[in-house]
């Protein structure tokens, strides 16, 4: 084997692929990387400086700078476009040569790609990403997923580019398959739910009670030394202070409120209702992205109907600390959700999911990064198959003790007119889940009557049916 031969090879140089190279360029491994554009190479070459990383024009150049057996990571759009770098790939490789796939790609696509590969004697991993473009070059989470065997051949070099809390690495292997990519699609969801309840904070607290862009920007900066602490709590508070510089105006109030998505939360609602498990709150952030962008209905229901807000600035000794609350509590629920969906997944695509090993890797480098993380990754060392994180006790007991500031928060912005979705789905999904009973009676009576579904009863078991229109003796 050459010495001067690359460790792996990235296909891909956008701004995640390049800085992700250079970060593994960093920490001493040799390197290459390709691109279909001329430009993106060039602007590696231009920032590699003395780093040990070669480049290459073409697939063919690019394929005899690597070691054999070849690891070549993609960071390519999700799609067609992996299909079509695989089939370029796909007459330059040989038995026993691994493709991972770092981008967003669906799970059950990466299923599919690792059987068409694996029948050619090729190894496919599918491995998450979260951490954008600071986490790429200076360390983000990584969720791999896919024969534990290849993983162990770039194990050291996935290790090193990580983020790291303390001297543990954020990112391990995490089952076969597309277990990695099934985790950062749940990743993302919880990242959907915290991003809506951080915003609907925002609202409460601007048109409900008044504070100011600097007076929010102060708060969650506060808030971020505090319970809350973790990334989306840290950047808010930095949003709130960016000056426009074309109006002079802080640069929150003249983004259109119109929030767009790529696609892996809603992956998430769906393969959560597949799978028959709740997220409410996960399922609501979807939803509001979409509402948010109707801007001409909006607008007309706006004219038609008004909204009348009617701010109470006297409410905010006792309100703000009610939202900090509130907010906290609605964050681990959503965490829960979150893994419940892990859960549910793990043992229907026998993933074999490590939950504690999740919750460590998300600590560091990742847009979910929280110090909630480090109690979430405690309630599975202590319990490793938890029913539900909520019935941890000192999860549970946090959301125990700040359930009467959420429902507050609600009953309150409800009296606002300030939408609150979020909170509401959040609140409602904690009731449901600690009551002993739900309606869904008269549901499976319903259902009953008119399709003859049947019930099962409370105090027989058994399947029944009644003919419920026949006329009562």
């Amino acid at each position: 084997m050459s010495d001067n031969k690359c460790r792996i090879g990235m296909v891909g140089l956008g701004v995640m692929g390049r800085n992700l190279l250079l970060n593994m360029a960093e920490h001493g491994f040799t390197v290459a990387g390709y691109d279909k554009d001329p430009q993106k190479v060039t602007l590696l070459k231009a920032e590699a400086g003395g780093l040990p990383i070669q480049s290459a024009n073409d697939i063919a150049g690019f394929i005899a700078l690597l070691q054999v057996p070849r690891a070549i990571m993609l960071l390519v759009p999700a799609g067609p476009i992996v299909d079509n770098v695989i089939r370029d790939l796909l007459p330059h490789l040989h038995p026993g040569d691994m493709i991972i796939d770092a981008g967003n790609s669906h799970f059950t696509d990466t299923d599919l790609r690792q059987r068409t590969l694996e029948a050619k004697g090729l190894h496919f991993f599918g491995m998450g990403v979260s951490g954008g473009e600071e986490g790429a070059r200076h360390g983000p989470s990584m969720m791999p997923g896919g024969p534990p065997d290849a993983y162990k051949v770039v194990q050291d070099i996935l290790e090193a580019a990580s983020a790291h809390v303390g001297s543990d690495p954020c990112v391990t292997y995490l089952g076969p398959r597309s277990a990695g990519h099934y985790v950062k699609m749940v990743h993302n969801g919880i990242e959907y739910g915290i991003m809506e309840l951080i915003a609907e904070t925002y609202d409460f607290l601007s048109r409900g009670v008044g504070l100011t862009d600097d007076e929010l920007g102060k708060l969650f900066s506060s808030w971020n030394q505090e319970e809350l602490n973790g990334y989306l709590v840290e950047i808010t508070s930095e949003i709130f202070r960016k000056v426009d510089d074309i109006t002079g105006k802080r640069l929150v109030d003249v983004v259109l409120d119109a929030a767009h998505q790529l696609g892996t939360g809603m992956w998430t609602s769906q393969d959560a209702f597949n799978l028959h498990v709740p997220t409410p709150t996960i399922d609501t952030a979807v939803m509001m992205r979409n509402l948010s962008g109707l801007q001409e209905q909006r607008a007309a229901f706006s004219q038609q109907y008004g909204q009348k807000i009617q701010p109470l600035p006297s409410e905010q000794p006792k309100v703000i600390p009610q939202a900090r609350r509130a907010l906290y509590a609605a964050i681990i629920t959503t965490y829960a959700q979150g893994f419940a969906q892990l859960s549910a997944a793990s043992e229907a695509y026998n993933y074999n999911l490590d939950f504690q090993a999740v919750a460590s890797i998300w600590r560091g480098g990742c847009i979910i990064r929280s110090k909630l993380l480090e109690p979430i990754r405690d309630a599975y060392t202590r319990q490793p198959q938890l029913l539900h994180l909520l019935l941890d006790k000192t999860l549970g007991k946090a959301v125990e003790e700040c359930l009467d500031d959420l429902r507050n928060l609600v009953q309150v912005a409800s009296t606002f007119n300030i939408p609150v979705p979020g909170f509401m789905a959040t609140l409602a999904y904690i009731d449901s889940l600690r009551s002993m009973h739900l309606p869904a009676n008269l549901i499976q009576a319903q259902r009953d009557f008119f399709g003859a579904h049947t019930y099962e009863r409370v105090d027989e078991r058994g399947v029944f049916h009644t003919e419920w229109a026949k006329e009562q003796g």
